[in-house]
């Protein structure tokens, strides 16, 4: 479906320069310049004993280099989201080791990613700057990717068999399948898991900006530093303003970045019918009336896409890459026994390290472990059971309804993007006088990590329902349970099952974050595997943490394999939407 033309936005033959477009060349440039400043303070020597400032004055310059981590963090993610997902669904022998290695990786905490990241990276630039620069952005983008990847797959495979069928028979090659079929039928899902991916980054922005690893400080400049060193020095006022910007940058997001990309991703819809109340983006028409931007775009973009295009086309004919009748590519034999060789190579050398760690862990270590994975994961129930009470009708609401999207968007956004940790000095002061205190907060703290993937899948699910078929169910008169019944829950239950799959992993990485707090100089947390991997990575335990995350990979790994992956395949087979 393409968005229609109204009165407002039939402006493809106008040629008038208006103010519109000085003001948008002049934010472009603005942004280019800002960007090109703060990424010039990433150089340099890094500063161990780095003193984060609470002043109010220091939070445009703060602001500016954590967005430029963000977004390149981002950009990285989306880049690994389309090879990543891409080829899993392409070749079969890749899909049976990479969707499986997805589960392990987005069980694995940011906080166990992190010594060897960080070591790693330093050690290529020593005493650089840029060395922790990288290894923060590496670690936002943990925070951010597999969420998006896992949304991509699952879309690519629920592309109906007759646009499949019908690819074949137009002849289409590789290159051309992916730009008019498979990129188009997971835009939706992509966007929408961006705008979760992204709150993502912002949830654990305070543990990688100001994280240390043993006696050793890796603090950098950044909004999630400043919070964090506010909120340890129990400085309301600059975690008042803090909040305050963080909030602002959210809503000026959503305005000028999330609701354009909704609103244009409204075109790939598929549905038979015109859509009444479409996603609507002041900035979107902005773009689409600017005769500067098309000028741009007509002479310097289309052609060079143009010659990309029939370049591939021509290297790449249809016949050249065998496919099967699934969609697969059919592999030489050769370079299926270099990838399986290469990742076999590789699981041998990583197990092998990994035991000569694990040995020297005594049994009272690993029945701390034991324990508080136990904890830990009965938190985790408890925390998607009462996610999943308010986040499916909530979430099909603002699906189905235009209007409440509009309002409720920015809202659920700028709820899914505070760090929980940002807001501890003002939890904890509940959450101490309560019955059980931390051990009971942590469920409530742990659902800020959960609850938001599901949220925005099934809104995700829900507006990639075709109105032909809300209008049908509206002809023949169905009930509310049984429009529920018949069409709601079987429409979004591929998105559900993808949004629970990345709650799971959410509420075992935000157990990091939950169980463990440092406020006013001292810990308090309480038992559970999350707080023995921070207290491990504060200590500089390596033994420790490398028992704990194989321990959690192992319960995230085996709960997808045996709970949530059938449901997922039964979600494919019987639930899949037909052209």
């Amino acid at each position: 479906m393409t968005r229609p033309l109204t009165p407002a936005n039939k402006t493809l033959g106008r040629s008038n320069w208006t103010w519109q477009d000085g003001l948008l060349i002049l934010v472009i440039l603005s942004f280019i310049v800002a960007i090109i400043r703060t990424a010039s303070k990433f150089t340099g020597t890094f500063e161990p004993e780095l003193t984060i400032s609470t002043n109010i004055n220091a939070l445009p310059g703060y602001t500016a280099q954590t967005l430029i981590r963000m977004g390149l963090a981002y950009f990285f993610s989306l880049i690994f989201t389309l090879l990543y997902a891409y080829t899993a669904y392409r070749s079969r022998i890749a899909e049976r080791i990479l969707i499986p290695m997805l589960d392990i990786l987005q069980s694995i905490p940011v906080l166990s990613f992190l010594p060897g990241v960080v070591l790693a990276l330093i050690s290529l630039f020593p005493g650089q700057r840029i060395g922790v620069e990288l290894a923060a952005i590496l670690l936002i983008f943990t925070g951010m990717t597999w969420n998006m990847t896992f949304s991509f797959y699952q879309s690519l495979q629920s592309i109906p068999r007759e646009l499949l069928e019908a690819s074949r028979v137009y002849r289409l090659n590789p290159w051309q399948r992916f730009w008019t079929l498979e990129l188009p039928s997971g835009v939706i899902g992509l966007v929408w898991n961006s705008v979760m991916s992204v709150a993502g980054g912002w949830f654990f922005l305070i543990a990688i900006e100001s994280f240390t690893l043993g006696n050793k400080d890796f603090r950098l400049p950044g909004l999630g530093s400043f919070l964090g060193t506010a909120a340890n020095k129990g400085d309301f006022k600059a975690i008042f303003w803090g909040l305050a910007l963080l909030i602002a940058i959210i809503v000026a997001t959503d305005f000028f970045v999330w609701r354009p990309l909704i609103a244009w991703a409204e075109r790939f819809k598929l549905e038979m019918i015109e859509t009444e109340n479409a996603p609507q983006s002041w900035v979107l028409d902005t773009i689409r009336r600017s005769p500067t931007l098309r000028a741009i775009s007509d002479r310097v973009f289309q052609p060079l896409q143009t010659a990309l295009d029939d370049s591939l086309i021509r290297s790449f004919p249809v016949r050249s890459v065998p496919i099967n009748a699934k969609g697969n590519l059919n592999l030489p034999s050769f370079l299926n026994w270099i990838f399986v060789s290469g990742f076999s190579l590789i699981v041998l050398w990583g197990t092998w390290e990994a035991v000569l760690l694990l040995r020297t862990l005594s049994w009272d270590d690993w029945q701390q472990v034991m324990k508080g994975a136990m904890l830990t994961a009965l938190r985790v129930i408890i925390a998607l059971i009462l996610s999943l009470l308010w986040t499916v009708p909530v979430g099909v609401a603002i699906g189905r309804n235009r209007r409440l999207a509009q309002v409720l968007q920015p809202l659920v956004q700028i709820a899914a993007s505070v760090p929980a940790t940002a807001l501890f000095p003002v939890l904890l002061l509940g959450l101490t006088r309560i019955a059980g205190g931390l051990q009971i907060g942590a469920i409530a703290l742990m659902m800020l990590g959960t609850m938001w993937y599901i949220l925005f899948n099934v809104i995700a699910g829900a507006q990639s329902i075709p109105s032909d078929l809300i209008e049908a169910a509206s002809v023949y008169k169905l009930s509310r349970l049984q429009r529920w019944r018949t069409l709601i829950l079987p429409a979004i239950f591929p998105y559900l099952i993808t949004g629970i799959i990345s709650a799971v992993g959410g509420a075992w990485n935000a157990s990091i974050v939950s169980e463990y707090v440092t406020f006013q100089g001292r810990v308090i947390s309480t038992s559970g595997l999350g707080a023995t991997i921070s207290h491990a990575t504060a200590t500089g335990n390596f033994s420790l943490l490398l028992a704990s995350t194989v321990i959690m990979s192992l319960l995230v790994v085996l709960t997808n394999r045996l709970v949530w992956r059938p449901l997922y395949n039964l979600a494919q087979e019987k639930y899949q939407l037909l052209a």
